[in-house]
């Protein structure tokens, strides 16, 4: 059971706001612990694709390294609830970096490194670390670096991290998870503010949920002002079908008819990619929108396989 942790700065949002309460407070309905065709402890497969410790390589080119099982704030849809927030396993060691390092140097077809968690931004000296042995590897030419703490606890974008950002010389792009307008805080833009200046190239991705940001006028806002904030909207998953979060699942027909008029009206600079993760790991599948004529129950992943919309 993932537990349950909230930030001070998600508590005195959550008194006002049912979106971010439901986001962060334990709910019964997570008591589903029953593992079956539908749903799974890891559908993305990412503990079968995990090469060394900390590090996931499922798709050519590019590795996620996860630093750390910890967060400022555990989201209660988290697609790994299976492992955050078990801290004695989490934390990668100086030795685990130095021991993935030597794998990506025997693998030269990796030219870009994701590092996740957990919240990377919640291990400092662990991220310091990493981005100076990964960005001294010749071939890694793209650094990303996935987020939340913007938005669950922004004091935690310190002058020291965007010292350190300023000094890679690779590109730096921060992906930051944002599901409603109430999460962008003054204190939120500020920190996003910052890690512009600094260098760092911002996007986002968002979650389709159940009773947080499953309507047309909620997704409109929040990508119109992102984008008015310097952070580029990048994808909008459908919920992972992963035990324990079903209650968040919104009906498919619902987000391809909220995703379209959204498409409609956005600049595209504002519109996300509506995708699929796909189970087994094969791919973020795009899904089509209202202007298509397509099967809804059905659709191949990146290796022609067929799946069920769950």
């Amino acid at each position: 059971m993932l537990a349950e942790k909230i930030s001070d700065h998600l508590k005195n949002l959550a008194k006002k706001s049912s979106a971010i309460k439901r986001q962060f407070y334990l709910s019964k309905w997570e008591l589903h612990t029953k593992e079956d065709k539908l749903n799974s402890v890891d559908p993305l497969l990412e503990d079968e694709h995990t090469k060394k410790r900390g590090l996931i390589y499922k798709y050519r080119g590019r590795v996620l390294i996860l630093l750390t099982l910890s967060c400022a704030a555990y989201c209660r849809f988290c697609t790994r609830r299976r492992c955050v927030s078990e801290l004695e396993k989490g934390l990668l060691t100086k030795k685990d970096i130095d021991e993935i390092a030597r794998y990506i140097k025997k693998h030269k077809e990796i030219k870009e490194i994701i590092l996740s968690g957990g919240d990377p931004l919640t291990a400092p000296n662990l991220l310091t670390y990493s981005l100076k042995v990964f960005s001294a590897l010749p071939q890694i030419k793209i650094i990303r670096i996935g987020t939340r703490v913007p938005v669950s606890n922004p004091k935690l974008v310190t002058d020291d991290l965007l010292k350190l950002i300023r000094k890679i010389s690779q590109p730096i792009y921060v992906g930051i998870h944002f599901e409603h307008p109430d999460e962008l805080t003054p204190e939120t833009i500020k920190a996003c503010e910052k890690l512009r200046k600094a260098g760092a190239i911002l996007y986002s991705q968002s979650v389709f949920l159940k009773g947080v940001n499953d309507s047309y006028e909620v997704l409109y806002e929040l990508f119109s002002r992102l984008i008015e904030i310097g952070v580029k909207p990048y994808y909008l998953y459908r919920c992972d079908p992963v035990q324990g979060i079903e209650h968040f699942r919104v009906p498919f027909e619902k987000e391809i008819k909220i995703a379209t008029q959204l498409r409609k009206n956005l600049s595209g600079l504002a519109w996300p990619t509506y995708v699929i993760d796909t189970p087994n790991g094969n791919g973020k599948i795009p899904v089509p929108l209202e202007f298509w004529q397509f099967d809804k129950k059905e659709f191949k992943d990146f290796l022609g396989k067929k799946h069920k919309v769950i």
